[in-house]
Parts: C-alpha cells; structure tokens; sequence
C-alpha cells in the first residue's frame, strides 16, 4: 500500500468498524466515506480494499458502476437536476441553464474555488411536484426561476444544506384518491398479530388464497413465491423490499415509506415469520437517501414496541430485523438479482437465472424479493384475510393498485384503484383533457393512443409497475421518444453486446433524426434494433429498451416524419465540415481543399 494520510485512517476506520468490516456492506461503507471525504480517492479505494480483503479491482468496479458514487471531488454542493420527460414538460432545461449561468458554470464540472457542480440524473421519483433537483441528496421541488435565484444565493454563501430553511425540501404526498390501504388506519403491530394468530402454514395458505401478485410489474404470485423459499433446503432465509424505484413516472413508494413505512416493515416481518427468514433488508434507492432517519426511527420504535428483534410478541424464536441498505444510482438495480448483487456489494449486473433468488439468492441461500407495495398488501391480507382480498379487482388481478400520476392533467399524485379500472376513467379522475397519449409503466412500457383508452390496468390487459405518465395534444411524441431513448443508453449497466450497444445506436439514430437527418433508414433500423434486444439482451432493462419508442413510431408517426429528410439515407458524418480545422491550420481554402472539387 501507498503511504496513507493520518485523516483518511482516522475517518474511515470507525466507518468500517460501524459495519463490522463486512465486505458486502461496501455501497454502505463508500457512502459513508463519501459523505465525509466528498469523493473517493484511488488512494480511498486502495485502503478499503486491504482492509476489508477485497480485491482492489471490486472496490474501483463498483465505484465506476455507480453513478453516485464519485472518484473525483464534486464540490461542496453537488446540485442534479431530474431529466425524466415530465421534469421537461415543466421548463426544467431552462431551469438548468439558468442555473448554470448564475453560477458560471458548465455542466458537471467543478467551480474554481471547489463550491458547486451542477449536473443532470435520471427520474428523482418526484415527478408530481416537478421540476425538481437534488442537492445533497436533499430534494427540492416545484422549480421556478425565482427559487432557483434563492438556491444559488444560498450555495453562494457556503452555507450547510442542513441550515437551509426546511420549507424548500418539503415534498408532498399529494394523495388524490385512497381506498384499500391508503385509507386504512394503522396501529404498530396488528398484522404482525393477525399473522401469528394464524400460524405460519395458515398465513401462507392465505396469501396464495388473495392471489396477490407482485406490484414491481412482472406480477409473480407472492404467495408461490414463499412457498418456494419456505421449501428450499437451507439454514438460512431472507426477504428483501426492493425500494430501488427507478422507472421513469413512478413514485408510489416514495409516498409508501414517507407516510406507510409501518405497512412495509410489518409485510416484511409477516414474510419472515411465514418462510422462516430471520433476516430483512430494505434495498433503498440513493435518490431517496432523505428518507434514511425517518425509516430508522420508525425501525427503532418498532423494536422498542418488541415487534422486531429477538422473540418478537415474547415468541420463542420468533427473531426478525430489519437493515437499510442504500442504493447508488443504477436503474438496473431494480432487477431482482441485479440488486442482489449489489446488496453483497458488487456492481448491479443481472445473473444469469436459473437459479431464481428463492432457492439461490443473497449469499446464495434462499430469498424472496417484494416491491414496496406488495408488501403492503400483504398487512391487508394478514388482518382481513385471503378470501376477502380476493374479492376486490378482478379474476386474475386482485386487491387495488396504486398509480403514479403525472404529465398533462390537473391533479398529478398518487391514485388507489381496484384493479380493472379503465385508462379513461383514470384520465377523467384526474382532471386530463386532450390527450394523446399515456405512457404506462414508464419507459420500459407501453405507449397507448386514444383509440385505446377503453383498455384496463389489469395483469390480463395493461400491466403497470405504476407509473402512468399522461401527453396533452401540444406535445411532441418524438421528444418523448427521445428522452426514453436517452435514459435507456445512460442506465445500461454494460454486461451484454445487445443491450450496451442497441442503446446506444438507437440514441445516436433518434438524435441524428432531431438534428433534420434522419431518413426512413434510421425508423426502420430503430425497429430492427428493438427486436435484436428484445430477443437476445440478458435481463430486461434491454428486452425492453425499445418499446415505448416503437409504439411511439407506429402510433404517432407525423411526429417522426417532420424531422426526416427526404433522403433514403444521410450520412451522420459530415466528412466536408470536419476537414474545417485542417483548412485553417493549413490556410488553404481552395477548391482543391474541398471535396467534390474537380
């Protein structure tokens, strides 16, 4: 080892000590050292991989896999503007570029005197009270010119984030309709006693007598999934609430763990109690640090309450905790076992499956993975029962469903539907008029046009993660589009040539088509490009990469044609134009320095 400096010993050392030198807490740990270091030095990377015995080459993979996470300083104030395509509907490039022209800056890089950066990230979860921004990892919502002036009079003066008067992170639940859990009072501990009075057998008969299925939208029946960890031969059992809630127009499990955190822990220690596990992790996505104290305590209380810990309702051998862990910007995260490996302190890149994480998950032992709102559910069906849960919604979707509401109406928030509901009825409770399109389940999925506003939000019609993003008629659905083409180039994590490259080239064509370049060769090679990732990309963050931008292109094709050229084809590379500098440093401007000169 180099020779190290007394101040990062002794910040680091309590830090690795405060996590047992436990090398899969190594999100945890960079977080920690970033917060006290503003950045983690090679010099950084070099001392926590001797002292967690690691090699070097993991710590520097995830530091560059994760897009929080810096290995260069970013300044005293770290300031992201959220650039999903609601944020821009509501003015926030303008809102950037203000900004930075009152802070002399240029996007991403350092002030001179090491104060302030400025930069872009994807969906904050905030895109009910957009533009917003995070600063610190503190949100600020609700952007107008005028707020921006403060922010930068207030950056300028140096002072600590945490001084900052409190009305500018105030972030608004904004519930616009309630039913089953929304509007279920909550005392600590009765699901967990309603569970227990059953018994662990009768509690999981009952889960698979709800048919509750998973609201991360791939809609696997949770309580199969328990009874596939339940009966997997181990000695040792986890659950895990996946919170990494990074799909663009989604942020129902913001609103969940800031207002309902009682109905996640609960969910999550009726599961433990049911498979057996012992062990409870909250994978928490970076863009919702803020709420890290506000869980804790919440967590803390519930063991002084006895319904976490060791023998919980004075149950022999009753033992359940619950731990935090914090991501640090990756969407990919939000696939199963991709934040499995993150959650042992890896870069998030998808595994190979099979085995699926109930038989070979976390430590390669048995582990069942539940969206924040799944196991809310689960509090529902603990206290009322299967039977009754699964009279709500439909044949194959039951209970409710709550949506993430934003873009072109009047009452963007959170709405808890019966499942079943139609897109129309939707856009009316809302408050939306003229519209032309619903984007659902955000960028990974489906675009509808008018014509199929009589569909349903079911897992038999439009299955949804959630997130329901609503385009009036004076938007461009070719920007759109575009930014879902951006996203997806940004968050590929890399692991496959399909994805890594799809994206990539499917950006480079949508912007070539914004530029006034673009021919019918870049729609139809976009498309082609769609069902290369579709068929071949390991997990689906590339399967579907493309699909909102090709439904997008079918359904609203005038907004593509106005940017095309007439040409079959046209060069992106402009081979005239990029001899310019060669021209000037030669001084030569004849017609023999010009190409087609004859």
């Amino acid at each position: 080892m180099t020779h190290l400096t007394m101040s990062l010993v002794e910040i680091a050392t309590p830090i690795l000590e405060r996590h047992k030198r436990d090398h899969t807490r190594l999100l945890q740990i960079l977080h920690d050292i970033q917060d006290e270091l503003d950045y983690i030095s090679p010099e950084t990377m070099e001392y926590l991989a001797h002292e967690l015995e690691i090699p070097i080459t993991q710590v520097q993979s995830v530091v560059e896999f994760y897009s929080f996470f810096h290995s260069k300083p970013h300044g005293k104030f770290r300031i992201l503007f959220s650039d999903n395509i609601t944020d821009r509907m509501l003015g926030n490039k303008d809102l950037f570029d203000h900004m930075l022209n009152r802070l002399h800056l240029t996007p991403d890089t350092v002030s001179e005197d090491g104060l302030v950066s400025v930069g872009m990230t994807s969906c904050t979860g905030m895109c009910d009270q957009g533009p917003a921004l995070l600063i610190n990892n503190m949100p600020i919502t609700h952007l107008t010119p005028r707020r921006i002036d403060e922010i930068c009079d207030l950056v300028k003066s140096g002072l600590p984030v945490n001084h900052w008067p409190s009305h500018y992170f105030k972030v608004d639940n904004n519930i616009r309709r309630a039913d089953e859990l929304l509007a279920t009072a909550y005392n600590m501990g009765d699901a967990i006693k309603a569970a227990v009075a059953k018994g662990a057998q009768s509690m999981l008969d009952e889960m698979k007598r709800s048919n509750l299925r998973g609201r991360g939208g791939a809609g696997f029946t949770t309580g199969v999934k328990w009874e596939l960890c339940r009966n997997a031969p181990s000695d040792e059992r986890f659950i895990v609430c996946n919170a990494d809630e990074g799909e663009p127009g989604t942020f129902k499990d913001r609103v969940l763990l800031q207002s309902f955190a009682g109905h996640v822990f609960e969910g999550m220690t009726i599961a433990g109690f049911t498979t057996g596990a012992k062990q409870g992790f909250v994978y928490l996505r970076a863009e919702y640090k803020y709420l890290v104290k506000s869980l804790q305590i919440f967590l803390d209380n519930m063991r002084a309450a006895g319904f976490l810990g060791k023998n919980i309702l004075g149950i022999e051998g009753f033992d359940f905790d619950i731990d935090i862990h914090l991501g640090a910007g990756a969407y990919v995260c939000g696939e199963e076992t991709a934040l499995i490996e993150s959650l042992e302190g890896k870069a998030g890149r998808p595994r190979i499956r099979p085995p699926f994480p109930v038989t070979c998950g976390y430590k390669n032992k048995p582990t069942v993975v539940n969206n924040v709102e799944t196991l809310c559910k689960v509090t529902e069906i603990a206290r009322r029962g299967g039977a009754w849960y699964e009279g709500r919604g439909t044949r194959q979707s039951t209970g409710t469903k709550l949506l993430s509401v934003s873009g072109d109406c009047a009452r963007p928030g959170i709405y808890e539907f019966p499942f079943g509901v139609r897109i129309s009825d939707v856009l009316e409770e809302c408050g939306a008029k003229d519209v032309i399109a619903v984007q659902i389940s955000g960028a990974a999925g489906v675009c509808l046009a008018p014509h199929e506003f009589h569909h349903r939000i079911a897992f038999e019609d439009v299955p949804t993660a959630g997130s329901f993003m609503i385009f009036g008629k004076d938007r461009d659905m070719f920007d759109v589009a575009l930014n879902f083409a951006e996203f997806f180039a940004h968050e590929s994590c890399g692991f496959c040539s399909p994805c890594r490259i799809g994206t990539s080239l499917v950006k480079d064509m949508m912007e070539k088509i914004a530029a006034g370049r673009g021919t019918k060769y870049e729609i139809n090679e976009i498309q082609r490009l769609r069902d290369q990732m579709k068929n071949f990309a390991h997990c689906g963050l590339g399967q579907t990469a493309g699909n909102a931008i090709c439904d997008c292109i079918t359904k609203f094709r005038p907004a593509f044609d106005k940017h095309l050229s007439s040409r079959d084809f046209l060069p992106a590379f402009d081979l005239e134009l990029s001899l310019a500098r060669s021209r000037e440093v030669t001084h030569r401007d004849d017609a023999d320095a010009h190409l087609g000169a004859k």
